[in-house]
């Protein structure tokens, strides 16, 4: 209903016809049709770049945001603009090279949304995206097996995503220096995940589950936040700051059902059963409705890697 009084009023709009009330009705009808979280691609001539979008209600009359790109983290949206069914946004730049705004324009189309997006540097693509899913579960999960994501001895059950510093040596699968990203061969939806890991000094790394979310992996001390060890990058900071030091071994436990997780950092729980709202920065696509791999961060610093154990749910 709410899509075809859109269309009536937009028509009016183009017709010079509607104006006062009539207008503010249009802009109200578009508005909550942008209200919630969308998984967004940007098509680029080397192939699809993943993105997210949340749009939201901030009293009666203004839309804000959270947007996540291609790389970084969560960073707030001030204003969504709405003017029938077209929709603008930008946002200073994060990690992305450029001076400028990082904008977005658009228009919503029933459940999906299209338009153009110009990146700091001043390169413009198309982008389009449709909404995110609930990831909702009805019942709780039954497990199945574990399954030993490393045997130990090589990368068996493993890739690089390009130039790789991974390497296997005593038992310990180690990135050496920044390279390529390491991601599993097998593809998972929910389940438990058993991870210790070692990081030098001051080093960064992660593992993103279903290749979309990232539990951070640093160095981590000092006040807990979403880029400490154990959080949800850039979304969710863990309770305490559980982090051990450098060169020590250190335990992850991660349990993903949905959207729902659960992290302990050392055995003790600092996120518990908490949403996470969508892909972080970094992630292999924005297709958050389907399964993914596993994937060890490798373009950051030095990390080692023991004792990988995955159980499913059937």
């Amino acid at each position: 209903m709410h899509r075809h009084l859109a269309a009536l009023i937009v028509m009016g709009l183009v017709c010079g016809s509607v104006t006062g009330p009539a207008r503010a009705a249009a802009v109200e009808v578009a508005g909550e049709a942008l209200v919630g979280r969308w998984d967004i691609d940007i098509h680029t001539p080397d192939g699809d770049l993943p993105s997210w979008l949340e749009v939201r209600r901030s009293g009666s009359k203004t839309l804000v945001g959270q947007f996540v790109g291609v790389v970084g983290s969560a960073r707030p949206i001030s204003r969504v603009e709405v003017e029938g069914d077209a929709l603008r946004f930008s946002i200073p730049p994060q990690w992305e090279g450029g001076a400028g705004d990082f904008s977005f324009e658009g228009r919503i189309e029933g459940d999906t949304l299209a338009g153009a997006t110009t990146f700091p540097d001043g390169k413009r693509f198309d982008w389009s995206a449709h909404r995110a899913p609930s990831l909702q579960r009805t019942a709780e999960p039954q497990w199945g097996e574990p399954v030993h994501l490393f045997n130990g001895t090589d990368l068996a059950g493993w890739r690089a995503t390009g130039p790789s510093k991974w390497e296997v040596a005593d038992g310990v699968l180690r990135n050496t220096a920044s390279g390529a990203n390491l991601v599993t061969e097998r593809t998972f939806t929910d389940f438990k995940l058993h991870v210790e890991l070692r990081l030098p000094k001051g080093s960064n790394s992660g593992v993103y589950l279903r290749g979309r979310y990232e539990v951070q992996i640093a160095d981590s001390s000092g006040e807990p936040a979403s880029d400490t060890l154990g959080a949800v990058y850039g979304f969710l900071a863990p309770s305490e700051q559980a982090a051990g030091g450098p060169d020590d071994w250190q335990s992850l436990d991660i349990t993903l059902v949905g959207r729902r997780i659960t992290v302990a950092v050392n055995g003790k729980t600092v996120v518990c059963d908490r949403e996470i709202p969508g892909i972080t920065g970094g992630a292999l696509d924005s297709d958050e409705g389907a399964p993914g791999p596993l994937l060890l961060q490798g373009d950051h610093g030095p990390v080692g890697f023991r004792n990988l154990t995955l159980t499913p749910a059937r």
